[in-house]
């Protein structure tokens, strides 16, 4: 039983066991056998200790940070049974993760379930979960096979893309539509008009109220902005964030270069973006998650 029986103060994680753990091996089960198939599985392997999965580093350091303070819950959404997620929580105990909540929905979307925990983001390696998720206004986000972070830094790093995910697609769609001459020209007008909220916005809202919590020092979460935008088209983001009252430690305007290697020296535990020639590029240098949103996952 958690001693807190109130978490609204908390920054909340939902997380399915996909992405926290490697479940790739019983998911073939799954989809080449069957439902039955992948239960029997699951209940003869539920003494086999899972290894971690690409978002296991990022949970780590997420839970880390209660060594100041019961400042985090992460809850597990599990498509699972009860039953077969018993070697899920098995696992769980086995790393030590201090996770005591979840909802176990037996095949169905659990992405409701992130709503009514109240979560500020919806990790998953399912795509449709993740739509799913976003269509009803809660910020999530489908956790690719990226290379796993082995960073010793006990700091916690995030980053994320700009328009479409921290930001609307208001610009990326004048973009897309008109070309890059319209989009600059439109930002340079529109340069103390803030952007309006993108679907991971109250997501890093919940980061810099708890990094505003934590010891300024040595803050142990560091985050950052890694966008295709550059000069003039920063100064709308700045002023965005600045309306916003959000500090954003760190804003890498890149102008279109490819973004693995910034997010490598910026030592990311995970990237946001909206595009997904973008994630899988990033993906091979970073944990990433691919946000479905915006006039570029529209088609």
């Amino acid at each position: 039983m958690n001693s807190h029986s109130d978490i609204s103060d908390q920054l909340i994680i939902a997380i399915s066991s996909r992405a926290l753990f490697d479940l790739d091996e019983s998911n073939a089960v799954y989809e080449q056998k069957g439902v039955q198939a992948y239960a029997k599985y699951q209940i003869e392997h539920e003494n086999d200790i899972l290894k971690p999965g690409v978002a296991f580093p990022l949970v780590k350091k997420l839970l880390n940070l209660n060594q100041y303070d019961p400042y985090v819950e992460v809850i597990l959404l599990s498509r699972n049974s009860a039953d077969t997620g018993l070697r899920v929580f098995n696992s769980i105990q086995h790393y030590e993760l201090d996770i005591s909540r979840a909802a176990f929905t037996n095949g169905a979307n659990p992405y409701h379930y992130a709503q009514a925990f109240k979560s500020h983001i919806f990790l998953s390696a399912n795509p449709v979960d993740v739509k799913n998720a976003l269509n009803a206004g809660c910020a999530a986000a489908n956790i690719l096979a990226s290379k796993i972070s082995d960073s010793d830094s006990k700091q916690l790093r995030i980053a994320f893309d700009g328009d479409a995910v921290l930001f609307s697609d208001e610009s990326e769609r004048i973009f897309q539509e008109q070309g890059y001459e319209a989009f600059v020209s439109n930002e340079k007008q529109a340069a103390r008009l803030p952007l309006q909220a993108g679907p991971l916005t109250g997501f890093l809202i919940a980061l810099h109220k708890l990094q505003n919590q934590l010891p300024t020092d040595e803050c142990p979460i560091r985050t950052a902005l890694v966008t295709a935008r550059s000069a003039p088209a920063h100064e709308r983001v700045v002023r965005t964030f600045r309306a916003w009252n959000i500090r954003i430690d760190e804003a890498l305007f890149l102008g279109g270069l490819d973004k693995g290697e910034f997010l490598q020296a910026f030592d990311a535990d995970i990237f946001f973006d909206d595009q997904l020639g973008h994630c899988l590029s990033a993906s091979q240098h970073v944990a990433t998650g691919h946000v479905p949103d915006g006039v570029k996952n529209e088609s």
